[in-house]
């Protein structure tokens, strides 16, 4: 037992991946193409794909958000979990990134299962909202540009139904969040919805120490 989170040494984290990871050819591939990018610290961790898989399949979810869908690895992941009638509506607005997320979501038999909205995510959740699509999604992943958190959160609370998680990625951000003399504009943006989220009573929460930090939420 212990009263702390273990810290993960290369060592526990080698042994943690070997006795859990179970990561198809095709999310290894692209893991594999992307970090020949040089933004490739955009990517989540192969743990973290995993994880919000088994979370969907746990939810049996079937409607799902995927913002910031940069070379795919999350909108696998999480299409993976869903049933064939399923859906991942992917937003972002790079083209380039976005072609690699197609090839290997065609690799990975998913691709029937995932819409890509290409565009500023506010306005593809706006759209949503507009359409009549208020509370009929049952997940979210959010990891795009910190500057729109908020304004993502806000967003997908409106179009989660009653019991649907939201999952924020990148809410440590490298540890720099409790930092205080660390005051960039995105760790302050992510400081303050960290903030905001534990004051909302909308909402029930569980932060999770995986990848660079993952915060659950669930609308209630």
């Amino acid at each position: 037992m212990s009263d702390f989170t273990l810290n993960l040494t290369p060592k526990v984290y080698q042994y943690y991946q070997e006795v859990t990871l179970r990561e198809p050819e095709a999310l290894q591939k692209l893991r594999e193409q992307t970090h020949k990018m040089s933004t490739s610290r955009m990517q989540i961790s192969p743990e973290q794909g995993q994880f919000m898989r088994w979370l969907v399949e746990l939810m049996q979810a079937k409607k799902t958000l995927d913002i910031g869908v940069y070379t795919g690895y999350s909108a696998v992941s999480v299409a993976l979990g869903l049933p064939e009638e399923g859906r991942v509506i992917g937003c972002d607005a790079n083209v380039e990134w976005t072609k690699i997320a197609k090839r290997f979501w065609e690799m990975a038999g998913v691709a029937n299962k995932i819409d890509l909205r290409l565009g500023p995510a506010t306005e593809t959740l706006q759209t949503l909202l507009d359409n009549g699509e208020a509370n009929t999604f049952d997940f979210a992943f959010i990891d795009a540009d910190k500057k729109n958190y908020s304004n993502y959160y806000e967003l997908c609370l409106k179009l989660l139904r009653a019991g649907g998680v939201i999952a924020i990625d990148n809410v440590l951000w490298s540890g720099k969040v409790a930092d205080p003399n660390i005051n960039d504009p995105n760790t302050i943006f992510i400081r303050e919805l960290n903030t905001a989220i534990l004051k909302d009573e909308r909402v029930s929460l569980s932060m999770l120490p995986i990848g660079d930090g993952l915060t659950l939420v669930r609308k209630r």
